[in-house]
Parts: structure tokens; C-alpha cells; sequence
């Protein structure tokens, strides 16, 4: 079997990271480390950080905010309890990078260790605003230029959102998806809403705190940031709970016999993936899964199963039939509302829906002409664009050929 190898991208995020982490290490051996209560309080800080990120969801977006909040305070540290600081960047560095080190370690032995494109966007994006900051402080422009009233803070905000730019960008190079970069970028972007929101509030706040109450501001910073991460961890539990929900009920027309087996896992990946294609996310990308999952449950009313389920061979009118029963169903399971609309929509002329079901439906149809075993991809495909009179927005038809040749989800032995 072939190795796959890493993007360039990919390497070269690896690698400068890796770079500065041994530059880093060698200079703090060489000279010492400077204020060593200050070094070890937000080691250990970022140590626990990371630490709990133990038993995190997989795909969860951060998984250890407060060792990223306490990473970025430390970066942004330039006074402590009224008096200056002395670290730098090569220092801050050095600390992060030795508490990741550290936390890994059980992790590494459990199995579940973070990634190196984790760990090294990590240590980018702290470097990143350690450069940002501590060059102007130690040469007396930040308090200059700023004082240290409310437009001091503004500037720590200011260079955290940066930070947080920094990091989306370098997720986005290193997402090791077959996706477009600029697809992959807004994704990214949108996510900086969440929980990076907090990490960045914190972390400011964890910096100014230090600067007037000294070290013992830590521990009192932490506990809102601990709860927020407690709270998120039960809240994304509950979202992968419910997934799986939809999920199993959408698997009832494979069971009973009325669609073939994987269609609906199909479906609801690659529909995702043309969502995504096409700029949707949040809401909007969760209400196209889970109406991908279900989009079939309306078969379920048919005395007899349609052949291999490929309800895009029906007449319209059996279609438009077979829509309304599955939206009615959804509605009865107390899903959202925009999901069953989708469902709904799925035999309408694509003028007429709105964008999830115009995907459903294009992805669905995709899928079962694929089903049919003398098309393939490629007759499927050119079968789709044959009916963007009516039947199929060419914008979804052509999202959804650049998914297929860019190596995206496709139907298990087809064509």
C-alpha cells in the first residue's frame, strides 16, 4: 500500500514549528531562564490546559482552551504584580512548547495524543503574538503609545484577534482535507465565534490580572474558563448524542429493505461536503446533514420498495409524494422544523427550494444513478447536468463535480 504524505503546506507548518521549538530550547539552555516563578506558573498552567483535554470529542474545534488561554496570556505578559517582565519570545516558546511536551505524555500512553498539526499551530500562533508583543514592551513603545488604561487593553485584544487569525490560517493549511482553501478558510473563521472567542477574553484577561495582582490572579482567571470548558464538553455530547439519534432512524430504510445499504451516510457526507463547497456552515451545514440523513424516511409509507430506492427514477409526482410523507415524519420527531422543510423540498424544481435541498436532492440523484451500475460517476455526473433545465441547480452540479475530482466521498463501488 502506498504511503500517503502530508501536503507541503502541511510540512512546512510541521517543520517551522519544529525549527522554532529547538531555537527556542537552545537559547533558554544557553542563557537561563529568566523570572522562573513566572515560567513554571504558566508551564504548569498550559500542562493542565492541555491535560484536560482528556476524554475531548473527536472533531471537537479546542479541545484545551485553557492551556491556549494561558499560552496567550504568557505571550502577552509584560508586567507582573505592577513591575516589568524580562521573558521573550524565545522563552514564552520554550514554555510552551515544554508543556505540551509534558502533556502529551499520558495522552501519547492512553493513545489519544494530540496531533502535530495541533501542536504545531499551537506554538505558531503563541510565537506569533509573543513577536507581536513583547519586542514593543521591552523597548518601552506599548506603554508609550498606549498607557495603561482602557487602550492597553484594546491593544492586547487587538493582537489576540490577530493570534486568532493566525491560527485559523494555518488550520486551514494543515485541515488535511481534499477541500478548497478558501472553502476551508471561512469554515475556519467561523469557528473563531465559539469557544476562540473565550480563549481570547481570557487570555487577555489573564494578562492584564497578572500585570496588577501578580501570579495570584491565575487561579481566579481560570475558573470561568474551566467552567465554559466543562459546559461546552456536555453540550457537544449531547449534539453527538442526538447525531447519532437521526442517524439510527434514518438507518430504518436500510433495515426494512427500502434503500440500500450506506445511502443515507452517503448522501449526508457528500451533501456536507458540497456545503461546504459552496461557503454554508454553522446551522445551515447541520440542518443539510441531518436532512441528508432522512431524506429517504418517507419511503417508508410505500407498500412496495422502490428498486434500490433510487426514488430520482420515480415519476414527479411520486417523488413530490414521497417528500411530503418524509417531511411529515420528521416533524413528528421533534427535529428543527428547517430540517423537514428540506426534506419537504426535495421534488420541487430546484427555483423553488432553498439551498440545502437543492444539494439533497442533487447528491441523492447522484448516488442512486450511480446505484444503477452502468453509469458510474462520470454518466452520473453528465445525467445531472443533463437536467439543470429544471431539476438540478448547475451550481450544486458543478459543486459537486469539483467534490468528486478533488477525491471526495463517493458511492462504495460505483462505476
Amino acid at each position: 500500500m502506498t504511503p500517503v504524505h502530508p501536503p507541503p503546506a502541511v510540512l512546512a507548518v510541521r517543520g517551522g514549528a519544529l525549527a522554532l521549538a529547538v531555537a527556542a530550547l537552545g537559547h533558554t539552555l544557553w542563557n537561563g531562564v529568566v523570572e522562573p516563578g513566572h515560567a513554571l506558573a504558566f508551564g504548569v498552567l498550559v500542562t493542565v490546559g492541555e491535560l484536560a483535554r482528556w476524554g475531548a470529542l473527536p472533531g471537537e474545534r479546542e479541545p484545551a482552551p485553557l492551556g491556549a488561554a494561558g499560552a496567550l496570556a504568557y505571550a502577552l505578559l509584560g508586567r507582573s504584580g505592577g513591575q516589568d517582565t524580562a521573558h521573550g519570545v524565545l522563552q514564552v516558546v520554550t514554555v510552551v512548547a515544554a508543556a505540551q511536551l509534558l502533556a502529551s505524555v499520558p495522552h501519547v500512553a492512553r493513545g489519544s495524543g494530540p496531533g502535530p498539526d495541533q501542536a504545531a499551530r499551537r506554538l505558531l500562533t503563541v510565537a506569533f503574538a509573543a513577536v507581536c508583543f513583547q519586542p514593543f514592551h521591552h523597548a518601552g513603545r506599548s506603554e508609550h503609545w498606549f498607557g495603561e488604561g482602557p487602550y492597553f487593553a484594546l491593544f492586547l485584544l487587538v493582537l489576540l484577534v490577530l493570534s486568532a487569525l493566525c491560527d485559523a490560517v494555518l488550520a486551514a493549511l494543515t485541515a488535511g482535507t481534499s477541500r478548497r482553501y478558501g472553502p476551508q478558510l471561512r469554515d475556519e473563521l467561523r469557528r473563531l465565534s465559539g469557544i476562540g472567542s473565550a480563549v481570547c477574553a481570557t487570555g487577555a484577561v489573564m494578562a492584564l490580572g497578572v500585570a496588577v495582582a501578580g501570579l495570584w490572579a491565575l487561579p481566579v482567571l481560570c475558573v470561568p474558563l474551566l467552567l465554559t470548558q466543562v459546559s461546552y464538553r456536555r453540550y457537544a455530547a449531547v449534539r453527538t448524542t442526538y447525531r447519532q439519534t437521526i442517524a439510527s432512524l434514518a438507518r430504518s430504510t436500510e433495515i426494512a429493505g427500502y434503500t440500500p445499504h450506506g445511502h443515507a451516510r452517503r448522501v449526508a457526507e457528500l451533501s456536507a461536503a458540497v456545503g461546504r463547497e459552496l461557503g454554508l456552515g454553522g446551522h445551515e451545514l447541520t440542518v443539510l446533514e441531518y436532512a441528508a440523513l432522512m431524506h429517504d424516511i418517507g419511503q417508508l409509507s410505500l407498500v412496495d420498495p422502490v428498486a434500490d430506492g433510487a426514488t430520482a427514477l420515480l415519476p414527479a409526482e411520486e417523488q413530490r409524494r414521497i417528500a411530503l410523507l418524509g417531511g411529515a415524519v420528521v416533524r413528528q420527531t421533534g427535529v428543527d422544523p428547517a430540517v423537514a422543510a428540506v426534506v419537504e423540498q426535495q421534488a420541487d424544481p430546484y427555483r423553488e427550494q432553498q439551498t440545502a435541498a437543492r444539494i439533497v436532492r442533487a447528491v441523492n440523484a447522484y448516488d442512486d444513478l450511480c446505484g444503477e451500475g452502468v453509469k458510474g460517476p462520470l454518466g452520473a455526473l453528465e445525467q445531472l447536468r443533463l437536467g439543470t433545465g429544471r431539476d438540478y441547480q448547475p451550481q450544486v452540479v458543478e459543486a459537486l463535480a469539483r467534490v468528486l475530482a478533488r477525491g471526495g466521498p463517493t458511492r462504495v463501488g460505483a462505476g
